[in-house]
């Protein structure tokens, strides 16, 4: 039971797929707790700008956590309009629970009383508590005092965006896990043209799987400058 909310995960999210950049502390402490039996009993917080790979990481987790058989949540609270506070009550019998972008919750109390709650129980139970946020635990701008304080208790990396050579790298694997190459030359490209976050460059990929899929051609400048005309 990968996802009891209904919420898919990208298949490229995986570790694998993961480029580490100066963020490998981060990710070895991290899967030391799923993997090595070393869960103290606290959360994970990772925090960190928008293209830092927050959501990767929680998403990586969950997939890899499935693939072993157990349960995993990732819960995305950037949706929180779409959600209800009542969907954390019993996940602490899950192996992994991952929360994602705690600061859009801020402000929101039976959002904040909830996920406090949920900190709480999930200290007492084998499973992972992984959460994010876009700033430091003291820094996210919550209400609840208490809440605060128990996201500074736990385990808090803050997380570093990778370079431009390491976003190419992120760019040549995920295209090879979905079966094509991307030249140094199309990456560079990408990378001096348009906009170097993570997520805008991944989509940019798929577009340009997509386009050589239907037009069989290999992936050069001239046919990524073609594909992408409307997209700078």
């Amino acid at each position: 039971m990968q996802l009891p909310l209904g919420i898919k995960l990208p298949d490229s999210a995986t570790f694998a797929n993961l480029v580490r950049g100066g963020n490998g502390e981060a990710i070895d402490h991290l899967q030391h707790c799923l993997f090595a039996g070393m869960n103290d009993g606290q959360a994970l917080y990772f925090w960190g700008a928008p293209g830092s790979g927050k959501s990767h990481v929680l998403q990586a987790a969950c997939h890899a956590l499935a693939e072993q058989g157990q349960a995993a949540v990732y819960l995305p609270l950037s949706e929180y309009e779409q959600l209800h506070p009542a969907m954390l009550e019993g996940l602490e019998s899950l192996a992994l629970v991952c929360v994602d972008d705690v600061a859009a919750i801020a402000g929101q109390g039976d959002w904040e009383d909830a996920l406090f709650h949920l900190y709480n129980r999930m200290q007492v139970e084998p499973g992972q508590l992984l959460l994010t946020g876009n700033a430091s635990p003291v820094e996210l701008g919550l209400g609840l005092a208490d809440l605060r304080s128990r996201l500074s208790q736990g385990w808090v990396f803050q997380l570093q965006i990778i370079s431009d050579d390491e976003k190419k790298q992120a760019l040549q694997l995920r295209a090879h896990t979905r079966g094509f190459t991307l030249p140094d030359e199309v990456g560079d490209y990408l990378l001096r043209y348009f906009p170097r976050d993570m997520h805008a460059l991944f989509g940019l990929l798929d577009r340009l799987d997509v386009a050589s899929l239907v037009e069989q051609r290999r992936l050069t400048v001239p046919f990524v400058k073609m594909v992408l005309a409307d997209a700078k």
